[in-house]
């Protein structure tokens, strides 16, 4: 089997999850129907789901199941806005505040509403490492609190790993009235999150500040196919399906237990060694940085390089004169399984929108490599990355950068 380093993406399930999984798949019963049967199958259900709210800070009640992260972003989202038009007072809230470089999921969801229903979507800069910029959020939020109708971030970049001040604009939007929604999902299962807690140490008031969260199954062992949104009791959101009422009305549907089981045994095994598994991770990332740089010339780290700044499982390079699809291509060829993190349309290599969010060159951005470890990580992975790596950047470093014309440009 190759080496697996794209752990961003997906993460192998963990033999719990998988166990927790076949034996719930023998269960037979809807979770909403009333006799034996369906009511021990709403047991299991509701169990899984007061687990993962633990690994989370919340209640179950507050735990909405998904049918993966994308959903839950686009519930949160499109709910809020939809909510917070209906109650503005005199008028519409237009205004979204979303930092650039965000993942796609809430990218494409905010371009949309902008189309369809006249949202003004305002992007918060990056500083040069990909935070986001809490000076100019802060003036920007202030400028007109009122005309805000959310506020939605990262709670970690997806592609270079940059954790960001969750709770310091988690604070700012409390005192402004605004509702803040976290894509939790790149750094659930890697860092603690605990959302009650940032709401009582921000003195979140009722339906402001970080009010939604989300997260998904298979970052951290568990399946594809689920993800949850943490919605606080005090969110009004519209929502995105309708027909049954399940899950406090907010996400119609009959629910997969077998996957809530899988997950929650997934989230039980990641908060059981959180602290110990984000410290071996860090060991490991640290080691591979500290080898590419030193095996390769024109190479660079994208994102914090205060270790306590970045995710324990991330690593991000960026390489002078090669195209990261070559080197991706290149190390898959040698057994090394890793990521551009950026886009491929029609067979062109676009630029990562997060490296040109962080001020960075084109050529940097195209260069971009991210390798990613995860639970079942080893220091033989990171060998075989620093082994397989001088090969594979000769190779890409001859090929160079590709034209950005095509056949179809003529």
């Amino acid at each position: 089997m190759a080496v697996y380093l794209d752990h961003a993406a997906t993460t192998p399930m963990r033999a719990e999850a998988v166990e927790a999984m076949v034996h719930a798949m023998r269960l037979v019963g809807n979770p909403a129907s009333i006799h034996s049967a369906g009511q021990n199958a709403k047991r299991v259900l509701e169990e899984s789901r007061e687990r993962i709210a633990a690994t989370l800070g919340v209640d179950g009640i507050e735990v909405i199941l998904t049918g993966n992260g994308t959903e839950a972003v686009n519930l949160a989202i499109k709910g809020l806005w939809w909510s917070r038009q209906a109650s503005a007072p005199g008028g519409a809230r237009p205004r979204i505040l979303v930092p650039a470089g965000e993942h796609h999921a809430t990218v494409d969801t905010v371009e949309w509403l902008a189309v369809h229903e006249g949202a003004v979507v305002e992007e918060v800069p990056l500083d040069a490492v990909g935070r986001v910029r809490v000076d100019e959020f802060e003036r920007m939020l202030r400028r007109d609190a009122a005309s805000v109708a959310l506020v939605t971030m990262l709670w970690a970049n997806n592609e270079v790993g940059t954790i960001q001040p969750v709770e310091e604009i988690a604070r700012l939007t409390a005192a402004a009235g605004v509702p803040l929604h976290v894509d939790a999902i790149a750094a659930y299962g890697q860092v603690p999150i605990d959302v009650r807690a940032i709401r009582r140490a921000t003195a979140a008031p009722h339906g402001a500040g970080l009010v939604a969260l989300s997260v998904s199954a298979h970052k951290i062992g568990g399946p594809a196919g689920i993800g949850a949104l943490v919605l606080d009791r005090s969110a009004a959101l519209e929502p995105l399906i309708h027909g049954g009422g399940q899950q406090r009305k907010v996400r119609s549907g009959t629910q997969d237990v077998a996957a809530a089981a899988a997950f929650a045994a997934a989230a039980d095994a990641v908060h059981a060694g959180l602290e110990a598994d984000a410290a071996r991770m860090a060991s490991l990332r640290d080691r591979l940085i500290a080898g590419a740089l030193a095996a390769v010339d024109g190479v660079r780290l994208s994102g914090d390089p205060d270790p306590a700044g970045r995710l324990p499982g991330n690593v991000h390079f960026s390489f002078d004169g090669c195209e990261g699809d070559s080197l991706l291509f290149l190390l898959d060829a040698a057994g090394v399984a890793v990521s551009t993190g950026s886009a491929c349309q029609a067979g062109v290599p676009e630029p990562s929108h997060v490296l040109m969010a962080m001020g960075r060159s084109e050529a940097d951005a195209r260069g971009a490599l991210r390798i990613t470890l995860g639970h079942d990580s080893t220091e033989a992975d990171v060998d075989a990355f620093l082994t397989a790596l001088p090969a594979a950047h000769a190779q890409a470093l001859k090929a160079g950068l590709a034209a950005r014309a095509t056949s179809f440009d003529r």
